[in-house]
């Protein structure tokens, strides 16, 4: 029998992708933060784990638009030196 993998959609390239193959950014009450073990609780929002993701993700407002609030310059760049460290 086949296990089950959860899939989710990259809110920059709209690719679905295994849920374990994005990075999950998530808000809460204090604010959005990345949430690389995914387990925070709070409205998520997943994106592929590159850049060119993430500029697509800024141009359209992916994360913007399925988390429901603005998003400030600074957390752009805090997540383009996450994925940086990742790569």
């Amino acid at each position: 029998m086949q296990e089950y993998i959860p899939h989710r959609k990259c809110v920059g390239c709209m690719s679905i992708k295994p849920k374990r193959d994005l990075l999950r950014v998530v808000k809460t009450d204090e604010g959005v933060f990345i949430d690389p073990k995914q387990k925070m609780p709070g409205r998520g929002a997943y994106i592929c784990k590159d850049l060119e993701c993430l500029k697509l993700a800024m141009k359209k407002k992916g994360l913007e638009r399925s988390l429901k609030v603005n998003i400030p310059k600074g957390f752009y760049e805090e997540l383009e030196e996450f994925l940086k460290d990742r790569q």
